[in-house]
């Protein structure tokens, strides 16, 4: 049953009783949901997301859950984000947006806004979580993406942002370490959802799911990061498609 004012929440739920808490932002769609439908299996689930109805929608099909409803990019110090529990277990920073095109193309705006999507939006939400997953003994799991390892013609905004993202994660996990916070960088290749598709139209390709992995096996990939004993870590995990063209 989903989370209504009668549910247990995170911070009343009895020591020994307490569902393990995860904050999965980009929940409402694509590679975020398939990662809270995943977790929630065994967590209580923040639903991140920007569109409230598109939150509640996850929140009322998940056993145990709540809204957490943003715009991570309106404010990058992070200070008007919705609070955190005290201690959060998990979280995944899913959301994420795909733009700009060669170097020569693209104007500044595009860069400003693909880099605060995906690398600032992310650096102030984890500063404001750190606390609580220190006090968890948390990890952080950052969906990265086949163009965080390489990049080509074309990719150099997007895939910049992702090799900034590993970068910061990269840092976050030495910094942490001492702290018990364990951070991992999962680097799907071309997953089928909606950002794909547009990306494959504007390629000028024809759009064939079997070059594509699903958000489960993405989803999967994060539960074994997840599950791991504490005295274990994935730093960096990467999962691919099969077929290649």
């Amino acid at each position: 049953m989903a989370h209504t004012d009668a549910s247990p929440t995170p911070e009343n739920l009895a020591a020994g009783t307490r569902r393990p808490i995860a904050l999965v932002t980009g929940a409402s769609r694509g590679i975020g949901r398939a990662i809270a439908a995943e977790l929630g299996r065994t967590h209580h689930i923040l639903v991140g997301g920007r569109d409230a109805d598109a939150v509640d929608a996850v929140v009322a099909a998940l056993p145990s859950a709540e809204p957490y409803v943003a715009d991570l990019v309106a404010d990058l110090s992070g200070a008007s984000l919705p609070a955190v529990p005290e201690r959060l277990d998990v979280l995944v920073h899913s959301a994420g947006v795909e733009d700009g095109g060669t170097i020569e193309e693209t104007d500044a705006a595009t860069w400003r806004h693909v880099f605060e999507a995906n690398v600032f939006a992310v650096a102030a939400l984890t500063r404001r979580a750190l606390p609580a997953l220190r006090a968890a003994g948390g990890i952080v799991v950052a969906i990265n993406s086949g163009s965080g390892l390489a990049s080509g013609a074309g990719g150099g905004v997007y895939a910049g942002s992702k090799f900034a993202l590993r970068a910061l994660t990269d840092a976050l996990r030495e910094e942490e370490r001492p702290n018990g916070v364990r951070v991992s960088s999962i680097h799907p290749g071309r997953v089928d959802t909606d950002m794909q598709r547009a990306l494959v139209a504007r390629e000028g390709l024809t759009y064939d799911p079997t070059y594509t992995i699903t958000p489960e096996m993405v989803a999967a990939t994060v539960r074994v990061a997840v599950d791991l004993p504490p005295s274990g870590t994935v730093e960096t995990l990467s999962v691919r498609p099969f077929h290649r063209r």
